[in-house]
């Protein structure tokens, strides 16, 4: 069993060696200054995993936004919390602790709007609040500090070859099943009512788009952070959400808007000496400010530019 382990182990090292090598292609076009800084081997390790997380996020933000979800997603990585701490106290990986408390926090959710009289949103605030409650006190018992921050607020800078390979495994789960459902996702996500009555299986896609979600936030706490995954959930498909009509192409903004935020946030906290995780949320959301103005007949410019046309 350990050189079965070993072996895959290897692996995963060998793939994600291979991708960082692609990776340093374009790189190596960049000028001297820009390219210089990944010449350190946890600064391309960085970059693999802030596109991998900005383009993950990014997909699934369009189904966030449009399912308004935005607080489903809050309540997910607060709730992991409790599960990191249970898996630190057994050194257990905190992925399998943090992906258990997660997907148990947004069955919970379906559990009790659908059984009492409590609305989602009510039920979404309490086990949000309660977990991350919960998640602190275990945390403050058994780990450092350190460790609440790297957990809160992400640590991109110092992500691991299994980070990276548990990230690359669950961002070619979430393609594979927005490729294999994304008819059936959307007419989910725009008439859940006319979905069912055709016969799809309306609960296999809503748990199962709740699951793929719950795996992006904890693969993503590495990068991004507990308090900061939800900015990434949302906004790349916030600001598609202004400059698109059809899911497909918003689909194809909002990832594109994920990694480039995620990628000249790594960039800018390198050259600033700042919080990686934040600087990419400042990205993103200044990404989002740009379209909010801008956008071609949604921005504040063209609206006021159509009010103020003669009728």
């Amino acid at each position: 069993m350990a050189e079965l382990l070993g072996l895959i182990s290897d692996g995963g090292r060998a793939v994600i060696d291979a991708l960082i090598g692609l990776l340093m292609l374009p790189v190596a076009l960049l000028p001297g200054d820009w390219a210089a800084m990944f010449d350190y081997g946890f600064m391309r390790r960085a970059l693999l995993s802030s596109i991998m997380v900005g383009g993950i996020c990014g997909l699934l933000s369009s189904f966030v936004v449009l399912k308004r979800w935005s607080l489903l997603g809050d309540t997910i990585s607060h709730a992991v919390l409790p599960g990191v701490a249970i898996a630190y106290l057994f050194n257990l990986p905190f992925v399998i602790g943090a992906f258990v408390s997660g997907a148990l926090a947004s069955l919970a959710v379906g559990f009790i709007e659908r059984t009492t009289r409590v609305k989602e949103d009510a039920a979404m605030g309490i086990l949000l609040s309660g977990g991350f409650a919960l998640g602190l006190v275990i945390i403050g018992q058994i780990a450092s500090a350190t460790h609440l921050t790297h957990i809160l607020f992400g640590n991109v800078l110092g992500v691991s070859y299994d980070s990276l390979l548990t990230t690359l495994i669950a961002a070619l789960i979430a393609l594979a099943f927005v490729a294999r459902f994304v008819k059936e996702l959307t007419l989910y996500t725009f008439d859940p009512i006319q979905a069912a009555t055709i016969g799809l299986n309306t609960g296999l896609l809503h748990y199962g788009l709740m699951l793929v979600l719950t795996l992006t936030i904890v693969v993503s706490l590495d990068t991004v952070g507990i308090v900061l995954v939800v900015a990434m959930l949302v906004t790349p498909g916030a600001t598609a959400y202004l400059l698109c009509d059809r899911l497909g192409p918003m689909m194809a903004v909002s990832t594109a808007v994920g990694v480039a935020a995620a990628v000249l946030g790594l960039v800018l906290s390198y050259h600033l000496d700042a919080a990686s995780g934040g600087t990419m949320v400042l990205v993103a959301t200044g990404i989002f400010l740009l379209a909010l103005i801008f956008a071609p007949g949604r921005g504040m410019i063209a609206r006021a530019r159509g009010r103020a046309e003669p009728r």
